[in-house]
Order: structure tokens, then C-alpha cells, then sequence
């Protein structure tokens, strides 16, 4: 049976959103984490189907051209990233709430399709300095790709305020049972 209900999360890199996703998945078996595609190639250790749908461009292209996207963008030239509109049937036929991770600009496209049934969630660090800590931690960032990022994330922010909640991840336990709660008050678990 459809919950006929959408939980989408966005937040800055380094704001901690993979994590908790994980956490609230585990903790709802009422959700399904929703595949997106791009144009990218696979990481090592990435299975389609699995961690992405992946298209070479021209497939992509053809895709949005069928409308089969519930959302799509180019997020660098020549690298597509979207949702696809049977991932949310998909999920949907097996009765369950599709859990979106995706960036601002395509969190706020699937609420403006699917005003009525989406719940938007901010994920943010409790400063930029937290976050740009957070980042440096990782060890996967250059000066410059840091710099990147914090800019990006300072962006994002100001989009904050048109999400339906808005989570401090300063926590993760805190974070982690506020995001539980607000899921399970929206869609159950």
C-alpha cells in the first residue's frame, strides 16, 4: 500500500545528512532510499541500480525528453543528476515512503511537483566554522575544493528558511531522534 508520501532531505556538505540519513532508515523500515541517476561514471565499489542509475548523457538526455524525471539538473557541464519518476513508483508499489537525499535547488523542484504529499528537511551544522572543521576532518578536500564547499554551503543556507523544518545537527544523537520525529509525525516509520 502507497503512503503516497515523500521525506526529502537536503544540507550543505559537511552538515552530517549522510549520517543521519543512514540512522533514520535503519530506524524506519516504513522508508526506502530513493536511487538517483547521472551521468557520472561509477566509483569503484558503485553498482547500478544500487548506489546510482547510471546513463551515459545522450540516455539521459532521452529520458528527460520522455518527462520521466520528477526532477533533473546539471550540476557541472556534461554531469546530470536527477530523480526519476519510477524510482518514486518503484517505492511507492511496495508500500513504502521514498526518502530523497538530494541537493536544494532538486529538494525544492520535488516539493513545487509534489506540494501536498512532500515533507522538506534542512540538515544544517551549527556554523560555518563547524562545518569547514568538519570537512577539514574528512581529509579529502584541498585547500581549494574546501574553500568550494564552505562557499556552496554558505549559498545554501539562505535557501533554509523555505524548507518545512530545519534541523541543527550539532548532536547526533539529538539530531538523529529530532529528524526521527519529525519523519515519523509526517509519514510513520
Amino acid at each position: 500500500m502507497s503512503t503516497g508520501k515523500i521525506i526529502i532531505i537536503t544540507a550543505p556538505s559537511g552538515s552530517g545528512k549522510t549520517t543521519l540519513v543512514k540512522h533514520l532508515l535503519e530506524a524506519c523500515p516504513h522508508l526506502a532510499f530513493s536511487i538517483s541517476a547521472c551521468t557520472r561514471k561509477p566509483r569503484p565499489g558503485e553498482v547500478h541500480a544500487r548506489d546510482y542509475y547510471f546513463y551515459e548523457e545522450d540516455e539521459f538526455k532521452k529520458l528527460i525528453d520522455e518527462d520521466a524525471f520528477v526532477e533533473w539538473e546539471m550540476v557541472y557541464t556534461g554531469k546530470y543528476y536527477g530523480t526519476l519518476k519510477s524510482e518514486m513508483e518503484r517505492i511507492w508499489s511496495a508500500g513504502k515512503c521514498p526518502l530523497v537525499d538530494i541537493d536544494v535547488q532538486g529538494a525544492l523542484a520535488i516539493r513545487k511537483k509534489y506540494p501536498d504529499i512532500s515533507l522538506t528537511i534542512f540538515i544544517e551544522a551549527p556554523s560555518i566554522e563547524v562545518l569547514r572543521e568538519r570537512l577539514k576532518t574528512r581529509g579529502t578536500e584541498t585547500e581549494h575544493s574546501l574553500e568550494e564547499r564552505v562557499n556552496k554551503a554558505v549559498l545554501e543556507l539562505t535557501f533554509a528558511p523555505q524548507f518545512d523544518r530545519i534541523i541543527i545537527n550539532e548532536n547526533l544523537d539529538i539530531a538523529t531522534q529530532e529528524l526521527r520525529k519529525v519523519v515519523e509525525n509526517f509519514a510513520g516509520c
